[in-house]
């Protein structure tokens, strides 16, 4: 066999979030750094062989090489390269975080310092300078890096710190789909989907070209990690991708038309905000045309942001617009009619009993949740965008553009 695991373990968006949330609110200063040849820095635990590279003679004929270290060819490569960084930094005294592998932090107080790794691409995050570059330092002498100073961007999203906080966007990927779908100067709409449209699996007439349409959404997908705004519409779309009609298609337009709007709109971390979870959750019954399943969906605030040396000083707030629902959870008596949900009512009883949490009632008008689980009309979506706390960075300058 030439090769066991593959599987290299990159960072959550969840962790991602977290990070830049935490860092901004604590006016941390976060620097970007990548490895130079990553992949060649691992070492393989099996034996693999490669034939002589050209103009390579050997004595023997049909001799072969055997390898040390990974290539880039290899299936393993980015698997062997995590183990080697990860051994390196555990040596140094960093501790690996247990809910997400590719998180590492280290010391306390002023000397603490968080590292968040993406492949070989590498945020790190310390109130001092000093230690930033000491570890920049310690990384350069183990496998040599290419400082890139300041975050300026990472994964193809755009930071920008400002007195408000740090901003989030992806402006210039939010502009290339506009542009390879040949709507870069489409006339915009002010929601992303039809409000109270129910789309179905067997509306419309097949496309010709499903791939086109897969292609879309994919590009889309990624584009809520700073769109929270599109996350409904682009999810509802997603689900027909496997027999995508025309009908889908035009939905998927309008989110571009709704793109064209505001493509620099972004999530907003807020600085010196205080660091408690709230969270939203809504559900929509029995919403799907086709399963006629229920459509759920929450939000979660750190701070104002949506924990890195966080302590949690209050429970986490719970808002549920379903009154029932909160006076289960809180009601020691059990309910026949609730017993597929036993396990689960339970443990949310005990979390309130020990005071990790408290569940809140919440109007339907004040539900941020709302906007995950169906189309809203123009003046409720407003109302949902402005509480998602984004900004437009670019408005100001480009006009909306």
């Amino acid at each position: 066999m030439e090769y066991i695991e593959t599987f290299s373990p990159v960072a959550r968006m969840t962790t991602i979030r977290t990070f830049l949330a935490v860092a901004a609110s604590k006016a941390w200063h976060v620097h970007k750094l990548d490895i130079d040849n990553a992949f060649l820095h691992g070492d393989l635990d099996e034996e693999v062989y490669m034939v002589l590279p050209p103009g390579f003679q050997g004595e023997k004929p049909n001799q072969v090489c055997k390898l040390l270290r990974s290539l880039y060819d290899l299936k393993q490569a980015s698997r062997q390269w995590n183990a080697k960084l990860t051994a390196t930094l555990l040596r140094d005294g960093f501790k690996q975080a247990a809910v997400d592998p590719s998180l590492f932090t280290k010391g306390i107080g002023r000397d603490y310092i968080a590292l968040l790794i993406y492949i070989d691409d590498i945020l790190v995050a310390s109130s001092e300078l000093t230690n930033i570059q000491q570890i920049k330092e310690s990384l350069d002498e183990a496998f040599k890096i290419k400082d890139l100073g300041v975050l300026g961007y990472f994964l193809g999203i755009e930071a920008k710190v400002t007195t408000a906080g740090l901003n989030l966007c992806q402006r210039k990927y939010a502009l290339d789909i506009l542009n390879d779908a040949g709507f870069i100067n489409c006339k915009p709409m002010s929601t992303p989907m039809v409000p109270g449209s129910h789309l179905s699996q067997h509306d419309g007439t097949p496309l010709n070209d499903p791939g086109s349409y897969r292609h879309l959404i994919g590009r889309l997908l990624y584009l809520t990690a700073t769109k929270p705004d599109i996350t409904y519409a682009v999810h509802r779309l997603s689900q027909f991708v496997s027999s995508p009609t025309d009908i889908h298609m035009a939905a998927a337009h309008r989110i571009l038309r709704y793109i064209k709007g505001s493509p620099g709109q972004g999530i907003l971390y807020p600085t010196a905000t205080t660091l408690l979870l709230k969270s939203f959750s809504d559900s929509d019954w029995p919403s799907c045309h086709d399963t006629r399943r229920s459509v759920t969906r929450y939000c979660i605030f750190l701070g104002q942001s949506l924990a890195l040396q966080v302590a949690a000083s209050e429970p986490t707030i719970v808002y549920y617009d379903n009154k029932s629902a909160v006076a289960i959870a809180e009601n020691n008596v059990f309910h026949e009619r609730t017993k597929h949900i036993e396990i689960d009512c339970h443990v949310v009883r005990e979390r309130i009993a020990q005071g990790l949490v408290k569940l809140l009632p919440v109007s339907t008008l004040n539900q941020v949740a709302d906007g995950f689980t169906k189309a809203l009309p123009i003046s409720l979506f407003g109302s949902f965008v402005s509480k998602l706390g984004v900004q437009n960075l670019h408005t100001p300058p480009y006009g909306g553009y």
